[in-house]
C-alpha cells in the first residue's frame, strides 16, 4: 500500500540544507517535522517522544533547527517553538505548537498512515 520512494528512517533526521526540505516531505507518505532550537527547554523535553515516533511508527521525522533555517520557519509560520507539522502526501495535514506528549504525536501521525 505504501508508495514511499525512500525507506522510512527509524530515527529523526536533522535537516542539513533547506533545499532538501521539499524532497524529504514529498519522499515519504507521512512526515513529522519538528521545528526546534537547541536552547529551547520544551524542545529538549520532547526529544524522547520525537525519537519514539521515528523509531516506532511508519512516519519519517525531520528536525529543523530554526536558528539555522529561519527562512523555512518563516515560510511555515513558525512563531513559537517547538512547532510540529505533520505532512501527509507532501501537504501540511496538522500543526501543533508547544510541547506535546508522545501519545499526541503518535496519534497525529498514525491518523495519516492509514
Amino acid at each position: 500500500m505504501t508508495q514511499t520512494s525512500e525507506p522510512v528512517p527509524t530515527e529523526p533526521v536533522a535537516l542539513e540544507s533547506a533545499d532538501d526540505f521539499d524532497d524529504f516531505v514529498t519522499g515519504h507518505d507521512v512526515v513529522l517535522v519538528d521545528f526546534y532550537a537547541d536552547w529551547c527547554g520544551p524542545c529538549q523535553m520532547m526529544e524522547p517522544s520525537v525519537e519514539a515516533v521515528a523509531a516506532e511508527t511508519d512516519a519519517a521525522v525531520l528536525k529543523v533547527d530554526v536558528d539555522q533555517h529561519q527562512g523555512l520557519a518563516g515560510e511555515y509560520g513558525v512563531q513559537g517553538i517547538p512547532t510540529l507539522l505533520v505532512f501527509a502526501d507532501g501537504e501540511v495535514a496538522d500543526r501543533m505548537v508547544g510541547a506535546q506528549t508522545e501519545d499526541v504525536l503518535r496519534e497525529a501521525v498514525s491518523g495519516r498512515l492509514e
